[in-house]
Parts: C-alpha cells; structure tokens; sequence
C-alpha cells in the first residue's frame, strides 16, 4: 500500500510542479501588466493637467503612453491566457487575427511615435523660427494622426487575411503569424526603416544642439571685451545696439529674430534629449532582438531549429512587451515635474499644491503702517507733500521743476525702498 501511494504521488509531482509554474508565470505576468496599464495612465494624466507638461514632445510622450496602456490592457492579458494553455489558442478562432492586429498595431505604433518624436524635434531645433509653440503644437497633434494611420495601414493586412484564411494566423494551434511575406516585409516597414530614421535624427538633433552650444560659449567669453567698447559709443548708434544685440544673443535670448536660442534653452533641449535618448535606447534593446529572430527564422526556413525559434520569440516578445512598463519609470527618474506629479495623484491630489496668497504676504512682506484712508502712511504722506508743493508760488517755473523732480524723485525712492 504505501509503495504504491509513494508511487501515485511521485506520478502527480510533475503535474503539481507544473501547475505551480504557471501559478508563477501568471502572477509575475499580472504584476507586468498591472505596472503597464498604472504607469501610463499617471503619465496621460500628467500630460492633461500639468500645464508644465503641455507641450509638443510630451504629447507625443501621451499618445505613446496610450499607446501602451492599450497593449497592457488588449494584448498581454491575452498573451498571458496563450502562456498559460501551453500556447494553443483557448479562444474563439475569429479572435486571434483580431488579437495578432492589435499586437501589431500597438507596437508599430509606438516606433511611429518614436520616430515622430525624434523628427519633430529635429525640426524644432534646426528651425526654430517657423516652429513657435502654436505651430508645433498644431503640427504635433497632426504628426500623432499620421503615426497612428501609419501603423493602422500596415497592421490591416493581419485581420483581412487571417479572417479570410485561418491558416495564415494558426501554426500547430498556436495562434501565430505563418504569412512568412507579410512578416519580412512587416518587420523592415514597422521597425527597422523607423528605426534607422529615429537614430539619425537623434544623432543630428545632439550634433545641432551642440553646435548652438559652441557658438554661445564662444559670445559669452567675449562678451567683456564688448561690455567696455558700449560705454563709449553713443546710446543710440547702430554699432552699440548691434554689440548688445550680438553679446546678448546667447546669455538671454534676446535677439530672437536671429532664430537663435539661450543658453537656458539649449540647457533644456539637450537634458529633453538625454532622457528621449534613454526611450529610445531601452525601446531598441528591448524590441530587436524579437524582430531580428523573426527576420532570421524566414530567412533560414527548415534550416533553423523550429522549437528553438519558437521558444526564443516566446521570451523576446515579452521582452519588447516590458519596455511599455518601463517609460513612466524613465520619466519619473529624469523629470521632477512628472516625479512631483505621480506623487500627488497616489494621493488623489489633482491639483498642484499652492500657498495661500496671504500667507505668502505675511510671510516675505514687512508689515506696512496704514491710515483710514487705506493707504500705507508713507505714501499717504508723500502725496500730501506733492499736493502742498503744487500750491506754493515762492518758486520760479524752472526752479519749481528742478526741486519737484528731485523731491518726487527722493520721495518715491523712499516708498519703494520702504515696500
């Protein structure tokens, strides 16, 4: 009898080992897409109600975000479904074309914006004249509708064939793409080509910004020879107001005609750059290597061990899956407005947190000494002696205006002082 028991229970290990990695696997995989679906709606709701964040590229970084939050909520759940059945399709078969779309979409979607992010910045810094804010806010919103027609056009083909030929989306019951034309063809259109579009803009976005950076310093460590040349020069003469114009150019942006920026603006563009940079980076790290072992498993056909590629694009996409988890982290770590954000809204605070205006009175105001007409009785004062000052005729017409400005002068210096 107890032979025979040990015997059951060593039969039933496996089946109970392999139950309680799944348990593993799902409850790993739920913590992933909650972090997903959580992080970007902090960062959707950042971009909406902080004036701060209401720009060009952070709508992009919006768009992106709700780009992602759809994949946590449409995509993984499902994916997390196919794991847990040993990756045959539990669902309805009219649904996994619909699935494969919209895990296509979502992940062209987010190299679009990436790539958009990357050209709309470009242009902002090479010409910063044509690109005011209202332009670039108009022109964000419509490069946002471009990327998602983009990715909607090249992910159409999914649901039309594998509706129309269920052989094109199931392989050993898996629900997988099995079009191997449609895949080489989709891999290089939605990935690599914006990929190769996205670094180079980069790289050409830092080369400007550091060009722009060179030639301020440059100004700025000439501007003191400058400085003592205005003095001697006439106030209005066209060679003084070009020496200001030219030193100033750069310390505080003053001649924007130029299409030139501050230093202060250059600052920010580039630590912007830093942080898009780090997007893009974790987004490439994460997203190649799925696309190159589906570009290498058409390529090599019956040549490549099939398990083998099946198992490593199992893992890959999961990989590429994380990077929309990642972002809101990113911006929390680089950008204090978003940090300062996030924090207010875990503790259901929508709104920034202001002083009252009174406290702030009390608090960096000296206390003023009023009379009943409501008026500090320093200006009170002043006002009367002006009014006496007006009625005496002892003066003469020149000397009435000499001593009136000076006192005026003296007085107003003395309230301003004392405010």
């Amino acid at each position: 009898m107890d032979c025979n028991g040990s015997e059951d229970r060593n039969r039933s290990d496996p089946l109970t080992s392999e139950h309680v990695q799944k348990n593993w696997v799902a409850l790993l995989i739920s913590l992933v897409i909650i972090i997903t679906v959580t992080g970007n709606i902090l960062v959707i709701m950042a971009v909406s109600l902080e004036r701060k964040l209401q720009n060009a590229t952070n709508y992009f970084l919006r768009s992106l975000a709700i780009t992602d939050m759809l994949l946590g909520i449409l995509v993984m759940p499902v994916a997390m479904v196919t794991i847990l059945y040993g990756y045959t399709w539990p669902l309805p078969w009219a649904l996994c074309p619909i699935w494969i779309y919209l895990d296509v979409l979502f992940s062209t979607a987010s190299i679009m914006h990436l790539c958009a992010i990357s050209l709309d910045r470009y242009i902002a810094i090479r010409n910063p004249i044509h690109h005011s804010r209202s332009n670039s806010l108009t022109r964000a919103r419509v490069k946002i509708i471009a990327a998602w027609t983009i990715s909607v056009v090249i992910s159409m083909p999914v649901p039309v064939l594998g509706l129309h030929d269920h052989t094109k989306v199931f392989r050993n019951e898996s629900c997988q793409l099995t079009d191997n034309n449609f895949v080489l063809i989709g891999s290089f259109v939605a990935f690599f080509i914006p990929l190769i579009i996205m670094v180079v803009t980069y790289i050409l976005t830092i080369s400007a910004l550091q060009s722009e950076a060179t030639l301020c310093l440059d100004q700025l460590i000439v501007r003191p020879k400058w400085s003592s040349t205005i003095g001697l020069l006439p106030r209005g003469s066209l060679s003084s107001e070009r020496l200001f114009s030219r030193s100033s150019l750069c310390r505080d942006g003053a001649s924007r005609g130029s299409g030139r920026r501050s230093m202060q603006s250059i600052s920010n563009e580039q630590k912007a750059s830093k942080v898009l940079g780090v997007v893009f980076l974790l987004f490439v790290i994460m997203w190649c290597p799925f696309f190159v072992t589906n570009v290498m498993a058409v390529v090599c056909g019956s040549a490549c061990d099939e398990d083998l590629v099946g198992g490593l694009m199992n893992v890959f996409v999961w990989v590429g899956y994380l990077s929309s988890a990642v972002n809101p982290f990113i911006y929390t770590l680089f950008n204090k407005t978003y940090r300062a954000a996030f924090g207010r809204y875990m503790r259901c605070r929508y709104r920034e947190e202001r002083r009252p205006l009174q406290l702030i009175l009390v608090n960096t105001i000296p206390p003023l000494a009023y009379s009943s007409s409501g008026l500090p009785l320093k200006v009170e004062n002043s006002l009367k002696r002006r009014a006496e000052g007006s009625q005496s005729g002892s003066f003469s017409n020149t000397d009435r205006s000499n001593s009136g400005n000076t006192q005026n002068k003296q007085e107003w210096e003395e309230v301003v002082s004392h405010l």
